[in-house]
C-alpha cells in the first residue's frame, strides 16, 4: 500500500510541476486551472446532487464556473455564483453565471450570498481563493452553514504544503480543513471523490451529514 502511495505522490509532483494544468488545460477555449480527474468528480457530484446554486470563491479566468454552468447545462438546473476580488478581464458569459466582485467574507458579499440562498434546498460551496490558512478557515466557518445536508463544501488545493507538493508554501488549506473538522461535526471527508487516485483536493471533499 505504501508503495502505491509513493506512486501517487510521485506521479502527483511529476504532473503538479508540468504545470500543464495551468495555462495549458481549457474547457471549450477558456483556461481552467484545474486537474481533469477532480473536473470528472465535479460533474459526478453535480448530477447526485442536482443542486439549485453553486458558491465558488476565485473566479480567476472563469473557467471552472464556465464549466460548472456546462454541466449544469447538461442537467437542467442550476446557477454558478463566483466571487473574486479582481476576476480576469476575459471572462466567459453565460447565462447561468452570476458574478460577484469582492472578498467572499466581505459583508457585502455575504450579504448577497444570503439573499441567493435564501429558500434553496440544495448548495455546493467550493473554495478556490487565497489559500492562506487564516484565509481558507475564514471561508470553511462563514460558507458552512450555506452548504445543504447531503451536500458539499469542496476545499481546493489542500495539495499545497507538501500535501504533497509546494513544500515551503506555509499552513494552507489542509491545516484549515484540519482545524475546522476539529470544530465540527457535521461535515465529514468524502474519500470516495479520491477514487481516481491523483486528486488536487486530498481530505477536501466534504460532506454535510
Amino acid at each position: 500500500m505504501m508503495a502505491n502511495v509513493n506512486i501517487i505522490n510521485d506521479f502527483h509532483k511529476l504532473y503538479y510541476e508540468s504545470y500543464v494544468w495551468r495555462g495549458q488545460t481549457f474547457w471549450l477555449g477558456i483556461p481552467i486551472y484545474k486537474c481533469p480527474l477532480d473536473l470528472w468528480i465535479y460533474q459526478e457530484i453535480i448530477f447526485q446532487i442536482k443542486p439549485d446554486l453553486i458558491i465558488e470563491s476565485g473566479t480567476g479566468d472563469g473557467g471552472s464556473a464556465f464549466f460548472l454552468a456546462s454541466v449544469c447545462d447538461a442537467i437542467g438546473t442550476g446557477t454558478i455564483c463566483t466571487i473574486d476580488i479582481q476576476p480576469s478581464a476575459k471572462i466567459p458569459q453565460h447565462q447561468r453565471i452570476i458574478y460577484l466582485n469582492g472578498s467572499s467574507t466581505s459583508p457585502e458579499i455575504l450579504k448577497i450570498i444570503r439573499l441567493l440562498t435564501k429558500g434553496l434546498s440544495k448548495v455546493i460551496v467550493i473554495l478556490d481563493s487565497d489559500h492562506t490558512k487564516e484565509n481558507v478557515l475564514a471561508e470553511l466557518r462563514t460558507y458552512s452553514d450555506f452548504v445543504t445536508s447531503g451536500s458539499y463544501l469542496i476545499v481546493e488545493d489542500t495539495n499545497i504544503n507538501n500535501n504533497p507538493v509546494l513544500p515551503d508554501f506555509g499552513p494552507g488549506p489542509m491545516e484549515a480543513v484540519k482545524e475546522f473538522l476539529d470544530e465540527r461535526t457535521d461535515f465529514v471527508i468524502d474519500k470516495n471523490c479520491e477514487k481516481l487516485l491523483l486528486t488536487f483536493f486530498p481530505n477536501g471533499f466534504l460532506k454535510k451529514i
